[in-house]
């Protein structure tokens, strides 16, 4: 029978790489062999570090609650080896993407394949979930022409996100964030873009004109309080952090109250109400695709490990994240 590395995460801050045995392939099912997977220095962190809920309603690589020992992640770019006999037969040998849990090969429903366009790199396309999401909060935000946009957090969907803005017809667009690799990640060949990216301690009251559109894209819950502080009166502020059970205190007795701002909660699970007459996920990949072409975030990659060592690269991204932008895995390693 064959097997599979896979990753299980066992107890905060402690994760395993065990032998699973692979089922029999069924008539309608690919068996893939991963060639990359991203690691999410978000949304997985909060799992290794053991400061996820126990959501009941988990759909991403996790079936049922979110408690341990469990299988996470959801970005593997692979090839199919071998197919079903009630699978087209094209499909045999092709890269794919799909939403699977870390692990050297896995079996599944071509259905739930992404077919990888063959201009991007598999490199590039483990970033699909990232700019998927990149691509929600933009939707959400809905820029306008000459606002001023502020980007809080510069991990790898901060970056998307403001290479995406950087598109845009704006008066201004400011990224903040702590790390000083972080910062210069959007300089390309010694080129600065139209977004002016200033460490946390450079956003003052007084150093900007209050922005129309904020996205809160760090993973703290108290960067709401910086964001509330630099948003207009009437502007919006899109949350895409998933904070977890981390808490902070909120300060929504002064300014808020009388601001008019708009929360929005931007999660890439749904497309929001006022989309979804004429968008779905299948439109929305596409442009995803298509921007992955133009910003090419494989230059992102900082740190590539083989899935043995997995436990160095999550102690890397705990212990050292100011070193790190994007971690994969590399299964030829």
């Amino acid at each position: 029978m064959e097997k599979a590395k896979t990753l299980f995460f066992i107890s905060p801050r402690r994760v395993e790489i065990r032998e699973t045995p692979l089922p029999r392939l069924k008539e309608d099912e690919a068996l893939v062999e991963t060639v990359f997977s991203a690691v999410s220095a978000g949304t997985e962190m909060l799992v290794y570090r053991g400061q996820f809920p126990p959501l009941k309603d988990a759909r991403d690589a996790v079936s049922g609650n979110l408690k341990y020992p469990l299988e996470y992640g959801y970005a593997c770019v692979g090839r199919v080896k071998e197919i079903g006999g009630r699978v087209d037969r094209s499909l045999r040998g092709k890269l794919v993407f799909a939403f699977h849990s870390h692990a050297s090969s896995f079996i599944i429903q071509p259905s739930s394949l992404l077919h990888i366009p063959e201009f991007i790199s598999p490199e590039s396309a483990c970033f699909l979930p990232n700019m998927e999401t990149a691509v929600n909060l933009v939707q959400d935000g809905a820029p306008l022409l000459g606002e001023r946009v502020l980007v809080l957090g510069q991990g790898v969907v901060g970056l998307l996100t403001a290479s995406l803005l950087n598109e845009f017809p704006l008066e201004s667009l400011v990224a903040v964030d702590g790390f000083e690799l972080r910062r210069k990640a959007l300089e390309i060949d010694g080129q600065k873009p139209k977004v002016k990216s200033i460490p946390q301690y450079d956003l003052r009251p007084s150093a900007f004109d209050p922005f129309d559109l904020t996205f809160e894209l760090t993973g703290s819950p108290s960067a709401l309080n910086d964001a509330i502080e630099q948003t207009a009166f009437s502007g919006r502020i899109v949350i895409g952090s998933w904070y977890g059970e981390k808490r902070a205190e909120i300060n929504l007795g002064g300014k808020f109250h009388r601001s008019r701002i708009k929360l929005i909660a931007s999660q890439v699970s749904a497309i929001s109400p006022e989309l979804s007459g004429r968008w779905d996920k299948s439109r929305r990949f596409d442009v995803a695709w298509k921007a992955l072409e133009r910003i090419k975030p494989a230059k992102w990659i900082t740190h590539r490990f083989p899935i043995e060592e997995a436990d160095k690269a999550y102690r890397l991204l705990d212990e050292n994240p100011q070193d790190t932008i994007q971690v994969i895995f590399d299964y030829s390693i």
